[in-house]
């Protein structure tokens, strides 16, 4: 019984590890990405252009509030449920289950 539960914690470990990797990786490519296209646009810039266009922020923007969601369905739930609630809830389930 409590192999099995130590089973459950390790998958449960895991795959918060794998929605937080995925996260940071997703955080890491945002930045990369954008810094990557802001070099580029200052570097090709002619004379008398503006830099700071709406050409060059939409796609940080709206990619942002893609990131932003994506953060708040990592790190949301454990603030609002608690850290222990998964837990909590799978002995609930294992303990109707018997």
């Amino acid at each position: 019984m409590e192999n099995n539960r130590q089973n459950i914690r390790y998958r449960e470990a895991a795959k918060r590890v794998k929605k937080l990797k995925g996260f940071y990786i997703h955080l890491m490519v945002y930045c990369f990405v954008n810094i990557f296209i802001i070099i580029a646009k200052a570097l090709s810039l002619d004379a008398g252009e503006k830099f700071w266009e709406w050409d060059l922020l939409k796609l940080p923007f709206f990619w942002g509030i893609g990131l932003l969601a994506h953060g708040l369905s990592v790190f949301l739930p454990s603030m609002i449920l608690g850290s222990n609630w998964e837990e909590k809830k799978i002995k609930e389930l294992m303990e109707k289950n018997k």
